[in-house]
């Protein structure tokens, strides 16, 4: 990568606008971090090593681009960590949510527009700005989009630290955010990292319903109710299926136990706000759409990438975990003979259940 400019760059300045473009685009908070991940690389490698990643095969199949910036985008020298906040403010309480187990409890995140195309397009536009200081530059946007160890680079960004969830944590904010990075040949002045302060606070590892938190800082997601919703294609394991409750799409409890989430502020993004009322609808309800209702109503959303006939078997749990009641076996009855095995069996699963 070849820099076209003749006028001497002052890095340090630059960084200083890059934050404040940042910020005016939306960001809440943008840090620059080096390459350097070494010890993540070896703790990922064994946590794919013992196989706590399930079926998530694109983990593996990077080898040491995930871990290694510039052998996914070559010449990169720093990365630009980038957070935005989404906790919608308009939602309704996740707690009463989830504790009726009438209705579907959808994680914070997905309940408003596909976060993806939103923190892509804003590092776009800071990418726009860059080359207008400096001229064309090599860079790479990226939001949970590749192999990139987002957490690891945010924590060495400033952004924050991983938790004993393995989620990260800013102390003023909590971690309510999305994260995005911009992979650059800049030579860009780095942030301190984060320091953890954790301490011996475990309530994320006491609150998990599915003890998927093993250790502190350790994830097996095989067990964890995210993974199990969106991105296990097959069927969800018998004996974890209970422990499910009313959680058809992700989970929040260890980040709605964590004593920092206590600061969090809602997004000032209208993007976020809930859309069709899911973010409490009853079962019964979003048990009952057609295909064509599923698309319909999770158009732009990042719930749509499970597909319907997860969905269905999703609240086919949640329904078999509700109190015993007529209109509960009469809604899963409707779904008895569906052409999909997955679905029958988990709907023959939850009826049983009944």
């Amino acid at each position: 990568m070849h820099h076209a400019q003749t006028a001497p760059v002052d890095y340090a300045a630059l960084a200083r606008d890059i934050k404040s473009w940042g910020r005016a685009l939306g960001f809440q908070q943008v840090g620059i971090a080096d390459t350097e991940l070494g010890e993540h690389e070896t703790s990922l490698l064994n946590w794919l090593t013992a196989g706590r990643h399930g079926e998530m095969h694109y983990m593996e199949k990077h080898g040491t681009r995930r871990t290694r910036p510039a052998e996914l985008v070559p010449g990169t020298l720093r990365v630009i960590s980038v957070r935005m906040d989404y906790l919608p403010g308009s939602a309704a309480p996740a707690d009463a949510v989830l504790h009726n187990p009438e209705l579907g409890m959808i994680s914070r995140y997905a309940l408003g527009r596909d976060y993806h195309k939103i923190v892509r397009t804003r590092l776009q536009k800071l990418a726009d700005q860059i080359s207008m200081r400096v001229g064309p530059f090599g860079y790479r946007a990226f939001t949970d989009s590749a192999p990139v160890l987002e957490k690891a680079l945010a924590e060495k960004a400033g952004l924050g630290w991983i938790g004993k969830h393995t989620n990260l944590i800013d102390r003023n904010t909590g971690s309510w955010f999305f994260l995005g990075e911009l992979y650059t040949d800049l030579p860009l002045p780095v942030d301190p990292p984060a320091s953890n302060h954790c301490g011996t606070c475990q309530a994320c590892i006491d609150i998990c319903p599915t003890q998927a938190i093993f250790a502190p800082y350790q994830l097996d997601a095989r067990r964890c109710i995210s993974y199990l919703t969106i991105e296990l294609r097959g069927s969800i394991p018998v004996e974890l299926r209970t422990l499910i409750g009313n959680r058809i799409y992700g989970c929040d409890d260890c980040q709605m136990v964590c004593p920092w989430n206590k600061f969090a502020q809602p997004t000032a993004e209208p993007d976020f706000a809930p859309r069709h009322g899911l973010d409490a609808t009853k079962l019964i309800e979003l048990f009952a759409w057609s295909d064509e209702e599923f698309l319909k109503k999770t158009e732009g959303s990042a719930i749509r990438r499970i597909g319907y006939e997860c969905w269905l078997r999703n609240i086919s749990v949640a329904l078999g975990n509700a109190p015993r009641s007529n209109a509960v076996t009469v809604s899963l009855r409707t779904r008895a003979d569906h052409p999909s095995a997955l679905v029958r069996e988990h709907v023959a699963w939850a009826l049983a259940q009944l």
